[in-house]
């Protein structure tokens, strides 16, 4: 056994295991690509205070959760605690916004960094597929986004989501919200951690989880009786058009999810299957995030779906995804035929067929269990007698049935059989 393990609070992804991480990458991303979404990769490491000024000095993130590094030359560096700061820094630094139309459609898929106590559906690496619409003030697109996401969840086949909505108002409406929230959350008896946060951000302290906090909010006044008719009428077009699309949701007024850059709409994915971490994902409306971090206005919008979580949900739903065996058909050589199969191998990948060969000189026994543990559907089996009469051995792995194939049409009939 090797002396390292791998840090805690993180894990390995290795096979087969791994293949339900793609398939949930594939299935997230796929609405992405047919609606205009084009890929983008950043840095697994950004300047520490992208995130201070973006997600917020008053977030868990920001205070106790961010990994930091001094490098050599002095630069203060921060691990990726989330996906929307990066995208929205490369996107300005690359003048996306100035390349052409608005909305920058943008989607991503990585590994974020977190230091919190691990517990099952909370890491300290994990992995996020996200999407931003940047650049455009439309109802439209946030419902868009909100449908894509639930689009790739049943796709998955998940059904037993919900999806939370609310509107966290403006610069004009907040304020004036923010200093009632303010003066009703100094006459509770709150610690003094939390009593600091309500004099930055009062509305991440209804975001608080503790009991005996919220049993305290329950007479807190509620944001909705605070919006201004432009952020009212503006998140009624957005509640209209997700209905109309046939996708359910569910009003929160509470919801204010834990990053200060979201302004008006805000949403959550939650699986009621996955007990205290039941947030499977999330996003909303950022309208003053570009300036936050020394750019234009670019209103704009956007979500992090958690694939870890996702996996937890299917598991807890019971769904088995539909993935493909990595190998279609195995080879087996005996005697001196190892170079012809080791050729028709090559040959079936370059025509598409998922296609492996015994190493290691086995005996026909040894390469038949190799055979079997590659979940290949068909073996060809092929010795020197074999070769001297120009056939290979095909064997149905499933039926067991055996049959000669001529050697320069066996590609062409595994082709066909698989198709």
């Amino acid at each position: 056994m090797s002396t390292f393990k791998a840090p805690k609070g993180t894990y390995d992804l290795i096979p087969p295991y791994s293949a339900k991480y793609l398939a949930v990458r594939d299935a997230i991303s796929g609405p992405l690509r047919l609606s205009g979404y084009g890929y983008v990769e950043t840095p697994g490491f950004e300047d520490v205070d992208l995130f201070s000024r973006g997600v917020g000095e008053s977030t868990d993130i920001v205070s106790k959760e961010m990994y930091t590094l001094t490098t050599k030359g002095g630069a203060n560096l921060a691990l990726r605690p989330e996906g929307t700061a990066s995208v929205l820094r490369a996107a300005l630094e690359a003048n996306l916004h100035k390349a052409g139309g608005l909305p920058v459609k943008l989607w991503y898929s990585g590994s974020y960094y977190r230091y919190e106590r691990p517990q099952k559906g909370r890491y300290r690496h994990f992995s996020q597929v996200g999407a931003e619409a940047i650049g455009a003030e439309d109802p439209a697109l946030d419902a868009e986004l909100i449908i894509l996401a639930d689009q790739a969840y049943r796709a998955l086949g998940l059904r037993n989501f919900r999806i939370l909505l609310n509107s966290l108002g403006d610069k004009e409406c907040r304020p004036v919200y923010r200093e009632a929230l303010q003066s009703f959350l100094r006459g509770l008896d709150l610690d003094e951690e939390t009593v600091r946060r309500a004099e930055i951000n009062p509305l991440r302290v209804l975001d608080d989880k503790r009991p005996e906090v919220q049993k305290q909010l329950a007479g807190a006044p509620m944001l909705r009786d605070y919006l201004c008719d432009a952020c009212k009428a503006y998140h009624e077009e957005v509640r209209a058009l997700v209905t109309a699309a046939g996708v359910a949701f569910e009003d929160d007024e509470k919801l204010v999810r834990g990053l200060d850059y979201y302004t008006r709409t805000t949403f959550e994915f939650v699986h009621d299957g996955l007990g205290s971490q039941s947030a499977v994902g999330g996003g909303g409306r950022y309208d003053g995030l570009s300036e936050m971090i020394g750019g234009p206005a670019l209103p704009s919008v956007g979500w992090a779906l958690g694939v870890d979580r996702t996996v937890l949900a299917l598991e807890a739903e019971g769904v088995e995804l539909d993935i493909p065996p990595a190998t279609s058909v195995f080879a087996v050589a005996l005697g001196e035929a190892k170079p012809v199969l080791f050729g028709l191998v090559t040959e079936l990948r370059r025509a598409g067929v998922a296609a492996d060969i015994s190493y290691g000189g086995k005996g026909l026994k040894g390469a038949m269990k190799d055979a079997n543990r590659s979940g290949a559907r068909f073996a060809v089996v092929a010795g020197d007698r074999d070769l001297a009469e120009g056939v290979v051995q095909l064997k149905d792995m499933e039926t067991g049935e055996q049959s000669p194939v001529a050697l320069a049409e066996v590609v062409e009939v595994l082709r066909a059989k698989l198709a």
